[in-house]
C-alpha cells in the first residue's frame, strides 16, 4: 500500500478542517479534522525527518491555522486556507518528503 506523503497529510487537515466545519456549521468537527491530520503528519515528521524536525513543522501547523483567520479578513476565507495550507506543504515536503 502506498504510503501518503505527510505534506498531503498537513495540507488536507487545514483545507479538510475548514471545509467541515464550514459546511456542518460545526466548529468541534472542523478542529477535530484538523487535530487527528495534525498528529497522523507529526508522527510521520517524526519518522521521516526526526523529533526537531517534527517539533518545527508541528508549530508551522499550528501557526498556519491560527495564521489563516487574521488573513482571512485580508484575502478571503478559502484564499488563506489554500494559501497557509500550500505553505506548510511546501515546508513538509522540504523538510521530511523530499527524503524519502
Amino acid at each position: 500500500m502506498a504510503r501518503v506523503p505527510s505534506a498531503v497529510v498537513a495540507a488536507t487537515g487545514l483545507v479538510g478542517g475548514y471545509g467541515v466545519a464550514r459546511w456542518t456549521k460545526k466548529r468541534q468537527l472542523g478542529g477535530a479534522v484538523l487535530g487527528v491530520a495534525g498528529v497522523a503528519a507529526a508522527q510521520q515528521w517524526r519518522k521521516q525527518a526526526g523529533g526537531k524536525a517534527a517539533g518545527a513543522l508541528s508549530a508551522a501547523y499550528l501557526a498556519a491555522f491560527a495564521g489563516s483567520h487574521p488573513l482571512a479578513k485580508k484575502v478571503g476565507a478559502w484564499p488563506s486556507v489554500l494559501g497557509v495550507a500550500g505553505a506548510v506543504a511546501l515546508a513538509s515536503w522540504a523538510v521530511a518528503d523530499r527524503k524519502a
